[in-house]
């Protein structure tokens, strides 16, 4: 039986860490303690051990998203409406790793993943860049896709997929995971020896509920998929045999059903997404695992300038920044 089994967190016990972030949509953690946070002022904040905060890279623009960490210690960042993937120096020092594929501009840049193979993996939310919102709001649009880039350099290995989110590899790489964030759905693609995907196949649940929006997400030591819905703002777990359960939630039921509303009538606009944060957690996007264990839960959102920290009964499975 998973040790996960069961495990909620009361709101009042959720902790935070940092201050005075923009934009903290994703958080990468180190085992010393140490956090970096995409920030909009930047493209990342780095947040020590002991509290203290420095935000690193040029101002870019393009709301920096998605991250992952080398071997090296860099970040690599998506920005969405920049539609660039950067390299971030820990000195701060900043370059475009890339901002098209077959003569094309990527479009909206949602996430990065590295595998054990160093290869990288990237989301592409949507073609329409920087007009991401209009393809959120025409339930028709299914343009995002996946790049890989590996020794052969940056291809598309995925395509049709409805505002592709984030991705990653489970323990053994055999399957890629990626979110469709609307209408709220976990796939997984067979990943062969040379990194083409097989066909794809639905996993977990077919809804987290009304509003169940699915964003970020990560896997534990024991195969489980820890997923952030920024509308509910909560956060879920996602069993091997596809069941679920969840955490914690702190959702509006009025503003959910409102929001409904408007998406199916096409008239759904940025600021809906707002009034769908909660009294104690405003739209959370994303979850990391860090510590010396691994057992140290950070948060990162749309909506809040901390990120949200919390203790999980299982490590999560370590990334190659954490091997």
């Amino acid at each position: 039986m998973s040790s996960v089994k069961g495990f909620t967190v009361e709101l009042s016990h959720l902790g935070r860490v940092g201050h005075d972030l923009v934009r903290p949509e994703c958080v990468v953690a180190e085992r010393d303690g140490t956090l970096w946070a995409s920030d909009a002022r930047g493209i990342a904040t780095r947040i020590d051990p002991g509290g203290a905060q420095a935000r690193l890279g040029p101002e870019v623009g393009g709301e920096p998203n998605g991250m992952a960490m080398d071997r090296q210690g860099n970040l690599i960042v998506a920005t969405m409406s920049g539609g660039k993937v950067h390299r971030l120096y820990r000195d701060g020092r900043a370059e475009v790793l890339l901002d098209s594929i077959e003569g094309k501009p990527l479009g909206a840049v949602n996430f990065c993943f590295i595998d054990s193979r160093d290869r990288l993996w990237i989301s592409i939310l949507t073609r329409h860049c920087p007009s991401w919102w209009d393809a959120v709001v025409d339930e028709r649009c299914r343009d995002g896709y996946i790049v890989l880039v590996d020794e052969k350099g940056p291809r598309i290995v995925a395509d049709d997929l409805r505002l592709t989110n984030e991705v990653r590899l489970d323990a053994a790489e055999r399957f890629l995971y990626a979110v469709e964030t609307v209408p709220g759905r976990l796939l997984r693609f067979p990943v062969r020896q040379d990194g083409s995907l097989g066909e794809r196949e639905p996993f977990g649940p077919e809804s987290l509920g009304p509003g169940g929006l699915m964003d970020g997400f990560a896997f534990d030591a024991e195969g489980n998929v820890w997923v952030a819905s920024p509308c509910r703002n909560g956060l879920v777990v996602i069993f091997p045999d596809g069941s679920h359960q969840v955490v914690f939630e702190d959702p509006r039921p009025d503003a959910i059903e409102a929001l409904l509303q408007k998406q199916a009538s096409g008239i759904l606009e940025m600021s809906d997404l707002g009034t769908c944060a909660g009294g104690t957690l405003q739209l959370p996007t994303s979850i990391a695992f860090g510590g010396p264990d691994l057992r140290t839960c950070f948060m990162g959102s749309l909506g809040m300038s901390q990120l949200v920290t919390f203790r999980a009964p299982v490590a999560g499975l370590p990334l190659v920044h954490q091997r």
